[in-house]
């Protein structure tokens, strides 16, 4: 039986896509919006779209589906599940598996890792997308990401520090 070569890391790494930004909104307040599914929907996806969190359990393996619908009546259905929680600093989820660790064919594979850090009076905020192939990085790309989610990091941000 013969085994494919690993994949050589810069070659992978080629197929995210990543926003850093230093956030004004502390990590308590950033965790609290992301890990409150009451608050999450408040700032999930860029306005005027709205968010119904179908699923949320916080923990390796739970469920994470979010529903947005747009003004327009465009629906965007987006189960899968969490894969890592650290507390106060990274959430690791994807669109690959579904809770229990069910495997997914979604229509659009990735795997996200958000991190935050404090940062001055702020956070360092990191959102890294991993796609499984170039096709599906650059089809993201030309969908919006970096408009799209810096947008609800934005609205993140804004959410956050009236929390905090």
């Amino acid at each position: 039986m013969t085994q494919a070569a690993p994949e050589p890391a810069g070659d992978a790494e080629a197929r995210d896509l990543i926003i850093h930004r230093v956030l004004k909104a502390p990590r308590s307040a950033l965790w609290r919006a992301w890990t409150d599914p009451e608050l999450l929907r408040q700032w999930w996806c860029p306005k005027p779209w709205t968010t119904e969190v179908k699923a949320f359990d916080l923990q390796p393996g739970g469920a994470f589906h979010t529903l947005m619908r747009g003004p327009d009546g465009g629906v965007n259905d987006n189960p899968g599940s969490f894969l890592e929680v650290v507390p106060q600093s990274r959430l690791v989820f994807t669109s690959m598996l579904t809770a229990g660790w069910r495997p997914n064919t979604p229509w659009l594979g990735f795997t996200a890792i958000i991190t935050m850090a404090d940062e001055g009076a702020g956070s360092r905020y990191t959102a890294r997308v991993m796609h499984p192939d170039e096709a599906t990085r650059d089809r993201h790309e030309k969908m919006g990401f970096f408009d799209g989610w810096n947008t609800v990091i934005t609205q993140l941000e804004e959410f956050a520090v009236s929390l905090s």
